[in-house]
């Protein structure tokens, strides 16, 4: 059995058999505002306090208020853990991640995590284009490549991705095509709930069933849900059943 990440929300790791896989890719996909990016922080700034390093690959821009709630006065030394990468194309984002693959298998610096938020951000403003399948083939060369240091290092990868809808099926779809989802031995999608809460769904793992769990966003995080525990258990999405 794989070593196990715990990400501190007690619902969801419960739900991963005791957290993130260390030999593995995590996709994590969902709405904007679905918690994502608050989840990979999250993540991010409890493994930082344990004095790992993480490779924070950001696409979007992080917050550095969300950042600075979440690590309240650790903020100056968490950051000195959390190398944070800020690509302006996909060509950038494949150098960040060939830089974090690299100093992450020379081990020369203990690497407890690598973030890439969001990994399908600039391959989703080349859909269409010319340059599509140039673009595709890239997004895959470079999981292909973060796959390799999950399982060289290991070190666990979180990737989270974009959605769009299907209209023919009218469920919500992940981008990057089949080959991230094939790709990701664990995938969860994140779902928005009335308010802060939100849901967190098991679509793929290779050794747990399918299922789900409820968190909420606080002020300074994410945390489980109020008790009484009213997780979850909706299927997932359609496109997992057929």
């Amino acid at each position: 059995m794989a070593d196990r990440l715990p990400t501190g929300i007690a619902s969801v790791d419960a739900l991963l058999g005791g957290g993130l896989e260390t030999d593995s890719v995590t996709e994590i996909y969902g709405e904007g505002g679905s918690g994502k990016t608050l989840f990979c922080l999250d993540v991010a700034a409890r493994v930082a306090r344990s004095g790992r390093w993480v490779f924070y690959v950001d696409t979007e821009g992080v917050s550095v208020d969300r950042l600075r709630a979440i690590a309240g006065e650790d903020l100056e030394r968490l950051l000195k853990r959390v190398l944070v990468s800020t690509p302006k194309s996909l060509e950038e984002q494949g150098r960040a991640v060939a830089t974090a693959d690299a100093l992450a298998r020379d081990r020369k610096r203990p690497v407890g995590l690598i973030v890439v938020d969001s990994a399908t951000f600039y391959y989703r403003l080349s859909l269409s284009g010319s340059d599509e399948d140039e673009a595709r083939q890239a997004l895959s060369l470079e999981v292909a490549d973060l796959v390799v240091t999950a399982l060289e290092t290991p070190v666990p990868v979180v990737l989270t991705n974009q959605v769009w809808r299907n209209p023919r099926e009218g469920t919500l779809e992940p981008l990057g095509g089949s080959f991230l989802n094939h790709a990701a031995k664990t995938i969860l999608w994140f779902d928005r709930l009335p308010g802060p809460r939100r849901r967190a769904v098991l679509v793929k793992h290779r050794s747990l069933p399918e299922g789900a769990a409820e968190f909420r966003i606080t002020s300074t995080g994410l945390e489980g849900p109020l008790p009484p525990d009213r997780s979850a258990t909706s299927a997932p999405p359609a496109r997992e059943r057929t």
